[in-house]
């Protein structure tokens, strides 16, 4: 498989950028609005300072002479009638008393001071300061936008670059560490790897790894040996006990106690043997081999139910097999052979009479037994039934040639009856 097959959709390198971008973009969107806060409040508090010291000349004019002065400045008048207010302030005041600030028509604005006479000595008036010609932020606001923005844009360009160089700097040993544990095989596992990296978190891990990895290059090293030594010290004494028992069945004179633990030897010897294969066949494939040449079920599916036969014996028993000559499958010789041992084998040694149904549904060939279902605790090591002959590793290592090869296994159960299915390979 290619590397790009390996990419992660979501790169970390990448997360740090955007992380990097949006806390630049959220500080810079803050430091706009405290910009813009802080020059309206400077203005505001400017006009307001004026109003101030208008106000109080005002009044100190009212105490000496009783009425109000004109102002000194040209922006600012004082209106005694409320229905003299400009641009419709007096009904907005009437709505909203405590106002102090107002847009007008055609860009004018207004601040609004009110003036009570000292000692209530008249009605209350109003001070108007039209600002508009003053105003120096108003005007300036799209310049000052313009400016916020794109220095914003330049602070997160310098962020995302600061961002990409350290996100680089980071992700770097890691990205060496993912290539190298990636590309690592139980055949080709990378040796001492740990020394290229840093004395960080980075270099931990992969201290880490490397002690792993040498564990399991030193597991991978034991399962060759016994696979070899299996081979030669267990497949051949077994060979010799199942040829020793078939040649002492046909002695005459054997008692029937006798030939009936014979018969029990030799269906021990067979489990075993079963097994045994199974251990080997996960032991020496590293990976599910390839689209082999097509395998016809039939053939096999006989020879199995002849060697399994024994298992059937003063059992009233009807095995019924409905497998067309033309269904073939992909799976090896060998494969094919365990799986099928195995299933029939179960159904054989799980049935004390009744029917056997053994037959192909499209790809899928069911085997179905009378007898209780399986429970899932079945496909655990060393679980077995009461009647069972064998070890309680048959469904459990089946179960884990399935997946070796990509087969779907289904065992179900049905009023009175038990269905394994199993879906070949199409030839």
């Amino acid at each position: 498989m290619s590397r790009n097959a390996h990419a992660p959709r979501r790169r970390l390198r990448n997360r740090l950028m955007l992380a990097f971008a949006t806390f630049t973009v959220v500080v810079a969107a803050v430091f706009a609005l405290y910009v813009l806060l802080f020059v309206y409040t400077v203005e505001d508090h400017l006009f307001e300072a004026m109003l101030e010291r208008e106000v109080a000349a005002q009044l100190q004019h009212h105490r000496d002479h009783g009425t109000w002065a004109t102002p000194r400045d040209g922006f600012i008048s004082v209106v005694t009638d409320m229905s003299a207010l400009p641009d419709g302030m007096a009904d907005v005041l009437r709505q909203e008393p405590r106002r102090r600030e107002f847009s007008g028509a055609a860009g004018r604005h207004y601040h609004l001071r009110p003036l009570d006479p000292p000692d209530a000595a008249g009605p209350r008036a109003w001070l108007v300061a039209e600002v508009s010609s003053l105003l120096a932020v108003r005007p300036m606001r799209t310049q000052i936008l313009h400016l916020l923005f794109w220095t914003g844009v330049a602070v997160v360009t310098l962020a995302l670059l600061l961002g990409g160089w350290l996100a680089h700097r980071i992700t770097a040993p890691l990205s060496r560490l993912a290539q190298a544990v990636g590309d690592a095989t139980p055949e080709r596992l990378p040796p001492n790897f740990a020394a290229a990296f840093p004395d960080d978190e980075v270099g931990l891990l992969a201290r880490r790894l490397d002690d792993l990895i040498a564990r399991v290059r030193a597991f991978v090293e034991r399962e060759r040996e016994f696979t070899r030594d299996a081979s030669h010290e267990l497949r051949t004494p077994l060979t010799v006990i199942r040829t020793a028992t078939e040649r002492l069945g046909t002695e005459p004179g054997l008692s029937e106690a006798a030939r009936r633990s014979l018969d029990h030897i030799a269906q021990s010897s067979r489990q075993l043997e079963q097994t045994v294969m199974l251990l080997l066949s996960l032991a020496r494939e590293q990976a599910a081999p390839g689209p082999a040449s097509a395998t016809a079920v039939l053939p096999v599916l006989e020879r199995v139910v002849v060697e399994q036969s024994p298992l059937l014996d003063s059992k009233q028993v009807d095995v019924h097999v409905d497998v067309a000559s033309h269904h073939a499958t992909t799976l090896p010789t060998t494969v094919l052979n365990i799986l099928l041992s195995n299933l029939v084998g179960n159904a054989f040694a799980h049935t004390r009479e009744g029917r056997i149904a053994i037959a192909m549904d499209g790809d899928t060939l069911c085997v179905s037994n009378p007898g209780a279902g399986v429970r899932d605790v079945d496909f655990q090591p060393f679980i077995k039934h009461d009647d069972s002959a064998g070890f309680g590793l048959g469904l459990s290592i089946v179960q884990r040639l399935c997946e070796r090869h990509g087969i779907d296994l289904r065992i179900e159960s049905v009023p009175g009856r038990t269905v394994a299915r199993l879906t070949l390979p199409a030839a």
